[in-house]
């Protein structure tokens, strides 16, 4: 357990070098979170014969992951990131991965800003190849849930959105001071549960979109719950009293609007 509490001591983020470059764990793990979400989702095409082609879902990627980049780092910088109008007014820095002519890589990524991304690229795609949604977004949430966890890992990994502080036998030491290790709670509610209800009950919903929907909903809920063991964002703080975050507000947001969306399919009996 000592090894456990003092693990950011006896850990290098970064796994090797390439020349000048670090190739540091949380890339590392965000590269899996992205190849296993992929992976699960031609895997769940194939066991359970769901009529797409491996041409069409493979040009979907495509357009998901760059609706997720965007979407991530765009939210970030809306959200969170203390220097918003510099980088709305610069525009050609929020991917720049140089700082002072010294590589650093992208930090800063919101993940609902990553959905919001996701749904607006899905959209466009289905639109374009005239395929449906709704089926489109059942497949997708089953490979996000399952790669979830391995970008949890990846904060975890890069010593970043550490918990609050605690006195539980479990807590890690992160400058000198014990916290909750909310990396991995969140790897496990919003990643690994979250998979394996949707992946259990795949094949007994009632029309497209169930799973869509389920998954907003019970992100949420479980982000919330997990939001009570981060510690706020230090550049944000808690919006409201000591206990509302910006993740918290964002995740209500999208739990209600997943509510309204399934009332509206059920009221009027068909997918959209």
């Amino acid at each position: 357990m000592e090894y456990w509490q003092n693990i950011y001591s006896n850990f290098d983020p970064i796994a090797f070098k390439l020349g000048a470059i670090a190739v540091h764990w949380y890339g590392i793990m965000y590269a899996l979170a992205l190849l296993s979400a992929i992976f699960v989702a031609k895997w769940l095409i194939k066991k359970d014969k769901l009529p797409i082609s491996d041409e069409l879902f493979d040009s979907y990627i495509w357009w998901a992951e760059i609706g997720v980049i965007l979407g991530a780092r765009l939210g970030y910088i809306i959200f969170y990131d203390p220097q918003t109008i510099y980088y709305l007014t610069h525009p050609w820095q929020i991917f720049n991965p140089f700082i002072n002519g010294e590589f650093t890589g992208i930090s800063g990524m919101s993940y609902h800003g990553a959905f919001i991304g996701f749904l607006i690229a899905s959209l466009l795609f289905c639109k374009k190849n005239k395929v449906s949604f709704w089926f489109l977004a059942d497949i997708s949430v089953l490979g996000i849930s399952a790669g979830y966890a391995f970008g949890r890992l990846g904060n975890f990994f890069n010593q970043e959105l550490v918990g609050r502080v605690t006195d539980v036998p479990w807590g890690i030491y992160v400058n000198n001071t014990l916290r909750h290790p909310s990396q991995i709670y969140e790897a496990i509610l919003e990643g690994v549960l979250i998979f394996i209800i949707l992946y259990t009950i795949r094949n007994k919903k009632l029309f497209d979109g169930q799973l869509a929907i389920m998954y907003g909903i019970l992100y949420s809920l479980a982000r919330i719950t997990a939001e009570f063991f981060r510690q706020p964002d230090i550049q944000l703080g808690f919006l409201y009293g000591d206990w509302l975050t910006m993740g918290m507000l964002q995740s209500g947001i999208f739990a209600v609007l997943s509510v309204i969306v399934l009332v509206l399919i059920k009221k009027n009996k068909k997918t959209i």
